[in-house]
């Protein structure tokens, strides 16, 4: 049985999708935007800020569920340019301890 998970912390979806569903003990997550919650706009200033909001909005839906970034398996990055890969790579790695998860 499958089950829609919301968070307030999280943006709203913009589009008809959820957040996540959830299905058994698995959750999947829809793609995140660097959307601020509060305000409701995107974060276009650099990298390192949308990945950090992008990851900020995943754990807040992660936390929702019961989960934590401790239990992501996998996850998917779309970057529009590879040159932004370093920067990215360098906060994106300061979400996870150790284990990290496969990429796609």
């Amino acid at each position: 049985m499958k089950k829609t998970v919301n968070s307030t912390k999280a943006p709203k979806p913009i589009g008809p999708y959820s957040q996540a569903v959830k299905v058994g003990n698995f959750l999947f997550i829809s793609g995140q935007l660097a959307i601020d919650p509060k305000e409701g706009k995107l974060i276009c200033e650099n990298i390192k800020l949308q990945t950090r909001q992008v990851m900020e909005n995943i754990n807040a839906i992660l936390e929702v569920a019961g989960y934590s970034l401790k239990n992501v398996v996998q996850s998917t990055v779309y970057l529009s340019s590879m040159s932004l890969f370093e920067e990215f790579n360098s906060e994106y790695a300061k979400y996870f301890e150790k284990d990290f998860p496969a990429e796609q």
